[in-house]
């Protein structure tokens, strides 16, 4: 059995159970669930993914990853097509989202996806037709099809599906993808890749001054602002979605100035 992770924003308890229910009959086993939430669930899905596929270099077995987050663009006729891809022997079938699949294209190398139309793919499996015609046109794709789709690929069946690029987004600076349970806050690249003047940058957690703030390699090896003993969000007011844009990292480099040298902070 592969160990199934499903990455979403759709996450309220009755999704959890359906969509638990659906992939354990699919599958043998029922998935972790990760919801997708905060200001900027698709940054947040993006940090995610890649940290999902790096956690598993240097070791055996296949894993399956399930990634639904659909841009409300109205672009698309009943939502953004589905893709999946490899990574080694890892397979992840996802939304095609150019920004939850940002970091693997950037970090990974993963430069394009195989794109499918469900009817297309339903019709190359000889589905039911009239199953078919209502998970074409369901609300719930990421329920009926996606987990259909990660069988299929996992089983190595024949899935008609067109090799895409994963656009290349402008970089707009810096962004906060995660901020975790302790308040640290992880940015979308690697310290070293980083222009913030003034900001002191460490080894580890454990070099940083105890109550000061530091700029750390974090999870996946992207930079990660905290403050040894503290919360960096609130120590630096950010959120998840924030950006440093040049204004604002000036901002950081100021709030980076040590505690007892800034008149009228308490030490």
């Amino acid at each position: 059995m592969y160990p199934i992770t499903y990455l979403t924003d759709c996450y309220d308890g009755n999704a959890r159970a359906r969509l638990s229910t659906r992939i354990g009959a699919l599958f043998g086993q029922s998935p972790t669930i990760i919801a997708l939430d905060g200001p900027d669930p698709e940054s947040f899905a993006a940090l995610t993914l890649l940290d999902c596929l790096r956690s598993t270099e240097g070791l055996s077995g296949p894993t399956i990853t399930l990634l639904n987050i659909a841009p409300r663009d109205g672009n698309w006729p009943n939502g953004v097509p589905f893709c999946f891809f490899r990574y080694g022997e890892h397979l992840v079938a996802s939304t095609f989202n150019p920004r939850a699949l940002a970091l693997v294209r950037r970090e990974l190398g993963i430069t394009e996806v195989q794109v499918t139309d469900i009817a297309e793919v339903l019709a190359a499996v000889d589905f039911d037709p009239i199953q078919a015609e209502r998970i074409i046109n369901t609300q719930f794709r990421s329920l009926w099809y996606l987990p259909l789709l990660a069988r299929w690929v996992a089983d190595h069946r024949a899935i008609p599906s067109t090799t895409t690029p994963i656009p290349v987004l402008p970089d707009e600076g810096p962004l906060v993808t995660v901020i975790d349970n302790f308040g640290n806050c992880k940015l979308d690249r690697a310290p070293e890749e980083l222009k913030l003047a003034g900001i002191p940058r460490y080894p580890h957690l454990t070099a940083v001054p105890r109550n000061q703030p530091g700029l750390i390699p974090g999870s996946s090896d992207v930079a990660e602002l905290v403050v040894r003993g503290g919360s960096a969000a609130e120590y630096f007011g950010l959120r998840q979605g924030d950006r440093l844009d040049d204004r604002r990292a000036e901002e950081l480099a100021e709030l980076f100035t040590p505690r007892r040298e800034r008149p009228g902070l308490p030490i």
